[in-house]
């Protein structure tokens, strides 16, 4: 070690005691603190994890306390071993759980994190226990090379992984029970072929799905891909907008989870050649309800399965927790407190026109009102409105149910999209019988809007007479706060953002840098950016079946209309977002 204290004590176990001292000796614990901790009775924690929690005063950096981050940055710098964070989503289970036993992990204290060709990465939180180093190299004939880990994390994610890639081994090992070792004819050929996949029910299987559920609600994740291939399943998760690969499944293994989480989403099992849809409700570690929406596709290799993650928490945000605020909230409130009329959400899918809608649907349905929705499928079950999904078997679609729904004395009709001239029609003429109709339309941008009800059949003068106003918005990942930064910025990459209506550009943006809270992404979480045009008596004369969205826009900016990159470019000059960010999924406009 590159210290006289490390080569004095070699091998021992990190001592509570020797540990406050050396800190004092450094000038980072006061002595009044050394005492105190000198004269803790023994403590049966890591001595790492008991003065992390004592948060005691770093007199080496006044203002701040000895957390574990802090501890073990010293600790490393001591003993000559960096630091590490354990990313889940950056590690592969399958091949760190072969490295060693899990007894032997756990009696050392050790988890391996990486595995290259040439050497094997061994977390430690011991680092002056060097006995099994030699043992390791000599059976994985690989150099170890060591890092100091938070021993707290070291035993979660021991269990986790072990448990994890046990469960699919066995699982794999249960479909090949009747299997032969090697194909030698005809007929073992078939046999293999026929091989059956996992019981669905069984333990091994449940606990792939369990652990799943849980690590995706851990990790923030707001969809699930399970995706069959050849040979193996890969299983990635949607993480504030960007998908990540999170574990690889042995195919049989693969096809037993979607039949699990079929069998949980009470769909057909047995059919696997058309899609189908489905829901189930679950909960959270810290015992929060979260409902899943299930769809699967079949492909070349077998089911793709993706869940929808709807927290119930987002509806309980306000507007402005959501990003919608000042101006542009004041507009989307003076649209939807109309009696009646059209208010339109447009956007692509996860830009996250349902949570709008959903909860505007919230603070709409008081006691005195009757909401009513017709959705395809019913994305997230709500007690304050009365909910209808489309049922195509029974020729249930859009038109039909609102067509059902006026018949229910309804004050607050939502349809879950207009697709087509019937659906629309029936929207209008639920608006001129005094009815409020909220809806989404795929359209890149609000002036858009008006087109695409023009493409569908809906006569210019109609539009101006129902329609109060339509709402675009993208969802854009905002910056970690914990350790973004500022730099100068860039005036030719700000004139490309805001073009070709120029805006004020901030002395300084900020950057993405990475840090432990945000999984060194530099982002944590989404907000929403919006454009929100009010048919005003100043839009509707440019409403015409030769319409112009070029004009509507011009005008409509003229009133105080923002597009979807100038509301970007604001949140980029409050230092929330960058200008990669809102160029990536706001659309580039016309003048």
């Amino acid at each position: 070690m590159a210290t006289n204290f490390g080569e004095q004590l070699m091998e021992h176990r990190l001592d509570l005691i020797t540990l406050a001292r050396e800190l004092n000796a450094a000038g980072r614990l006061s002595a009044a603190d050394t005492a105190r901790v000198v004269k803790t009775p023994m403590v049966r924690v890591h001595p790492l994890v008991f003065l992390a929690e004592q948060k005691l005063a770093d007199a080496g950096h006044p203002g701040m306390t000895l957390d574990m981050d802090r501890l073990l940055a010293w600790l490393g710098a001591k003993v000559g071993q960096p630091v590490y964070e354990i990313d889940p989503l950056k590690i592969n289970v399958t091949a760190v759980a072969e490295v060693m036993s899990r007894a032997f992990a756990e009696r050392h204290r050790i988890l391996a994190v990486e595995v290259t060709d040439k050497e094997v990465v061994i977390a430690s939180a011991e680092p002056y226990l060097t006995a099994w180093e030699s043992n390791l190299e000599h059976v994985l004939r690989k150099r170890v090379r060591r890092v100091l880990t938070d021993p707290r994390l070291i035993a979660r994610h021991t269990a986790e992984f072990y448990t994890m890639a046990g469960s699919v081994n066995r699982a794999r090992g249960a479909d090949r029970a009747d299997g032969g070792v090697g194909v030698t004819n005809l007929e073992q050929m078939l046999e293999l072929g026929s091989m059956k996949e996992p019981d669905a029910n069984d333990q091994h299987i449940v606990n792939i799905v369990d652990w799943l559920l849980q690590y995706a609600f851990e990790q923030r994740a707001s969809d699930i891909h399970i995706e069959p291939r050849r040979d193996v399943g890969k299983v990635r998760f949607r993480i504030d907008g960007v998908l990540h690969s999170v574990y690889e499944l042995p195919q049989q293994v693969c096809a037993a989870v979607t039949s699990r989480i079929k069998i949980l989403g009470r769909m057909d099992v047995a059919e696997k050649r058309r899609p189908q849809d489905g829901r189930l409700k679950t909960r959270t570690p810290e015992g929060n309800e979260v409902e899943l929406r299930l769809a699967t596709l079949p492909t070349a290799f077998g089911e793709k399965l993706v869940m929808r993650i709807f927290d119930p928490d987002v509806l309980q945000k306000t507007f402005e927790q959501l990003g919608l605020a000042d101006e542009d909230l004041a507009r989307w409130h003076r649209m939807t407190g109309q009696g009646n009329g059209i208010v339109l959400v447009t956007g692509p899918t996860g830009s996250g026109k349902t949570t709008t809608l959903y909860s505007t649907l919230r603070q709409l349905a008081t006691a005195e009102v009757n909401v009513c929705t017709i959705e395809d499928p019913i994305e997230m079950v709500e007690g304050a409105f009365n909910q209808m999904q489309v049922n195509h078997s029974i020729n249930l679609d859009f038109s039909s149910g609102v067509r059902a729904l006026m018949r229910q004395d309804p004050d607050i009709i939502m349809v879950g999209e207009i697709r087509d001239l019937e659906t629309a029609n029936m929207a209008v003429q639920a608006a001129l019988t005094g009815h409020l109709v909220l809806s989404t339309l795929h359209t890149n941008d609000s002036p858009s809007s008006i087109s695409r009800l023009l493409e569908l059949g809906v006569p210019a003068y109609l539009i101006k007479a129902t329609v109060r106003g339509v709402m675009s918005q993208r969802l854009v990942r905002m910056l970690c706060p914990s350790c973004k930064t500022f730099t100068a910025l860039d005036p030719e990459a700000w004139r490309e953002l805001t073009q070709p209506w120029q805006m004020e550009p901030p002395r300084q943006v900020a950057r993405p840098v990475g840090c432990k809270l945000c999984r060194n992404t530099g982002y944590m979480g989404r907000q929403g950016i919006y454009e929100v045009l009010v048919n005003s008596p100043a839009v509707q004369p440019h409403i015409t079946q030769q319409l112009e969205t070029s004009k509507i826009r011009e005008v409509a900016m003229a009133e105080g209309m923002h597009t979807l990159r100038l509301s970007g470019a604001s949140r980029v000059a409050r230092g929330e977002t960058t200008i990669e960010e809102v160029m990536r999924v706001a659309p580039l406009l016309d003048a």
